[in-house]
């Protein structure tokens, strides 16, 4: 039983030693010093027994001191409801520069201090209101331009028979991002469809076999026939995006073309007012313009002067097509107009307000490839309109019949100005129509101005802006200026129905 004692008192002696050491930061005695000592000591004499009751309760009221984490300290995390704001570091001078200001505004920001970063903001934009200039140049620098990769040659001679020919793809004047999409996309194949099943064997997809030159013929009588019929097989596959994009046979044969290109565009009169030629007249092809006595004579630029815009200032014949300024055929130009104008009151009324009427009228152009067009103002909506813009409905015995807005239509002539030829002085700037029709009688006759533009983000040479428009009486040499407060732009929408062959102009075949 003494035995018993010993050890229970020597292990009561260590733990409270170990406790003691934690408390004070000490380092605890090992368990083999702590049984050297222990049985190097002679036993002590406990003196009579104590009650085991009176022990339990020695035991009980034994308190342990809680266990402190030294490597810690004293750490306050988070902030208290009654802080306001981040104490001040004591070593943190006062800014003094307006960049100091900013910096010091922003850090105060980040942690919450709205108040004092406003005060700091105010401060450093007073010093100097270009200071998050500077702010942006120290603490976020540009990074300096990387030198661009030398362009690979894309048909190397030892290259093999299956890599796609690029010779005549051209990804300029296309965006940065659009591009580097289309490079990925040019050494991607032509996929067949996914077969049904796992078990079923995949379909047959011949074009996925043909050859790129066979291909290539096939999208050109594509864009010769439709034009946005070619423009979307890009969403077919990788493949045909990359070839849309990027064929310039293709879009060569579009910008040089008849069908919807340049070779269709008039730069000098080709006709008269009335569409007949010029110079068939007793007046010798009387024509309006800045010189009365000589006619001018109708001469299509050549071919070659398209030519030589390519590759400056238009990088590809895609980029020629689509942005300079050209006349479309395979529809009309509507322009509505919506005005507000105060309306007499009725003698019989009572009330003290006048009534408001809203007037709705709307503009019609079509232009023909021979250089007629045919001009339209009326209060008939597009539907009642549209079907029947045709020079074969332009007569006054109408009546009743649908075609009945025709009979105030006007046949008149176009033509743009330019070409401009590059390295040439001198020249008229391209992107103006002028228009000339006949008038309400046959001693007037209407002068527009009308600029082309564009209207969204992806269509191009759809918008015709006013610049001017005037009536001259042919009796009395005179030119009267109408005015243009209420009137709009015209845009362009495709009709299907309208022909698309030089020999239509404008008559349904």
């Amino acid at each position: 039983m003494d035995s018993t004692e010993q050890e229970l008192e020597a292990f009561r002696r260590q733990w409270r030693e170990e406790v003691t050491a934690k408390t004070k930061g000490k380092q605890p005695p090992t368990a083999a010093q702590t049984t050297h000592a222990s049985s190097s000591k002679p036993p002590v004499n406990k003196g009579p027994d104590v009650p085991s009751h009176a022990r339990h309760h020695s035991e009980e009221t034994d308190e342990a001191a809680p266990h402190v984490y030294q490597d810690l300290g004293e750490k306050q995390h988070g902030r208290r409801l009654d802080e306001t704001s981040a104490p001040p570091a004591a070593d943190s001078a006062e800014p003094q520069s307006a960049l100091e200001h900013y910096e010091k505004a922003v850090e105060r920001e980040t942690q919450g201090s709205l108040g004092d970063s406003l005060n700091l903001y105010r401060k450093a934009f007073k010093l100097d209101d270009g200071v998050h200039e500077k702010y942006k140049a120290k603490h976020f620098p540009a990074k300096p331009p990387q030198p661009k990769p030398r362009p690979q040659d894309p048909n190397p001679p030892d290259a093999p028979v299956t890599v796609p020919n690029t010779a005549h793809h051209s990804l300029d004047g296309i965006q940065p991002t659009l591009q580097s999409l289309l490079e990925d996309f040019s050494t991607l194949s032509i996929l067949g469809e996914e077969p049904p099943t796992d078990l079923s064997p995949q379909p047959p997809c011949p074009i996925a076999t043909t050859p790129e030159e066979i291909l290539v013929e096939i999208l050109e009588h594509v864009a010769v026939q439709d034009v946005a019929a070619f423009a979307r097989l890009g969403q077919v596959c990788k493949r045909l995006a990359y070839l849309v994009t990027t064929e310039e046979r293709v879009w060569k044969r579009i910008a040089l073309g008849h069908e919807y290109g340049f070779a269709a565009m008039h730069y000098t009169w080709s006709c008269q007012v009335d569409g007949k030629p010029l110079g068939d007249d007793d007046e010798g092809g009387y024509i309006l313009g800045p010189d009365f006595e000589e006619p001018l004579i109708a001469t299509p630029p050549p071919q070659n002067i398209t030519s030589l815009l390519v590759p400056s200032p238009y990088p590809t014949y895609r980029a020629l097509f689509r942005r300079r300024p050209r006349i479309r055929f395979n529809g009309c130009y509507i322009s509505t107009v919506n005005y507000t104008r105060p309306g007499a009151a009725s003698p019989m009324s009572l009330t003290w307000n006048s009534p408001i009427h809203i007037v709705t009228y709307y503009r019609y152009l079509r232009f023909l490839r021979d250089g007629t067009c045919i001009s339209l103002l009326t209060t008939s909506e597009p539907a009642d309109v549209v079907p029947y813009l045709y020079i074969e409905h332009m007569h006054k015995n109408h009546h009743s019949l649908p075609s009945a807005p025709m009979k105030d239509a006007l046949l008149g002539r176009w033509r743009l100005t330019g070409p401009e030829v590059p390295g040439a002085e001198g020249g008229e700037k391209e992107g103006t129509l002028e228009i000339e029709t006949a008038g309400v009688t046959p001693k007037y006759t209407y002068k527009m101005y009308l600029g082309l533009g564009s209207a969204g983000r992806v269509a191009k040479n759809n918008k015709l802006v006013w610049q001017g428009y005037w009536s001259y009486n042919r009796l009395t040499d005179d030119w009267a200026e109408f005015g243009l407060k209420n009137d709009r732009p015209f845009y362009w929408s495709r009709v299907k129905s309208y022909g698309m062959s030089w020999e239509e102009s404008g008559m349904k075949v």
